[in-house]
Formats: structure tokens, C-alpha cells, sequence
């Protein structure tokens, strides 16, 4: 997606957690913190990262088709679950985690290898001590609406 040479696995905890969450999804997007294995797997790449907002884009292939023909919705509910954690995670500090509690996805129109490359965005609706919730969008290049979501994240330490 980017044209940079990303590499996949997963930061030692001791660098993650010497980290804040906009430096550790910064780094993912430039690529000097791996991307996760299922980054790889899926075909996705982190766009951008700022405070509160993450883009992650994909291109849908036939290795991405349902037995409908169509691209299986876990590609973009993945891509959302993605792009709206990672969202919160830009908005915490040193040592501080999160992880999905819950996810809500509605599937507007379909999507196949033919829709070209699709962006989700995630933005984070609030971010307190103890609990994130995020929305995100998954548009085609022309801007349209296929999928929508909702996310809300615990927040911890460690």
C-alpha cells in the first residue's frame, strides 16, 4: 500500500511499553515497528496515525473471497477492529494497553477484488482511564460507504 518495506511480528513488551501509543502506531505506519503477522496475512498496511485517528487500507483479492464470491466480511470487520483499537491505543500514555471488548460492524455493500483498494478509518468518539470507544468507516476509493463500526476497548496497564 505504501510502497515501504514493512516487516511483521511483534515488539518485546519492555520496548512497547517504553512507548506511548501514538509513538508505538506511528512506528507501525512508517514501519519501524513490525506489523502484526495478520497485517501479512490479510494484505493490510497502517496509512497513517495521529492522535485519535488511524487509516489502515487493503487490497481485496480472490485469496479474500467467501463461498458467496464476495469478499468475506472478516476482512473488513478485522480492518475495522484494526484501525479503531489502534485508534485508541494513539491516545495513551507510557505502559498503557488496550484490548477489544466489543465490536459492532454493519455491512452496507459488498465488496469484491473488483472494488479496488479500501480504506478503513478509525477515530476515537472518547478515551477515558478504563474504557475507549472508537467508529470507524470502510469507504472504496471513490468514497463510498461499505462498512461501518463501533468498538469499545479496556484500558490497562502493563
Amino acid at each position: 500500500m505504501t510502497g515501504n518495506a514493512k516487516t511483521y511480528g511483534v515488539l518485546s513488551a519492555q520496548a512497547r511499553r517504553a512507548m506511548t501509543g501514538l509513538e508505538f502506531v506511528r512506528g507501525l505506519a512508517s514501519g519501524t515497528v513490525p506489523l502484526n503477522t495478520m497485517a501479512r496475512t490479510l494484505g493490510y498496511d497502517i496509512v497513517a496515525a495521529e492522535s485519535g485517528r488511524v487509516v489502515i487500507a487493503a487490497q481485496p483479492h480472490d485469496g479474500h473471497l467467501n463461498p458467496s464470491g464476495t469478499v468475506h466480511g472478516g476482512l473488513a470487520a478485522t480492518l475495522l477492529d484494526s484501525c479503531m483499537g489502534l485508534a485508541i491505543q494513539t491516545m495513551l500514555g507510557k505502559g498503557i494497553g488496550s484490548t477489544t471488548l466489543e465490536i459492532k460492524v454493519s455491512f452496507l455493500r459488498a465488496i469484491t477484488p473488483e472494488t479496488g483498494t479500501i480504506t478503513a478509518e478509525g477515530s476515537v468518539l472518547n478515551c477515558g482511564r478504563r474504557v475507549g470507544t472508537a467508529e470507524g468507516r470502510v469507504t472504496d476509493d471513490r468514497g463510498r460507504l461499505l462498512v461501518h463500526g463501533t468498538t469499545t476497548c479496556l484500558i490497562f496497564e502493563g
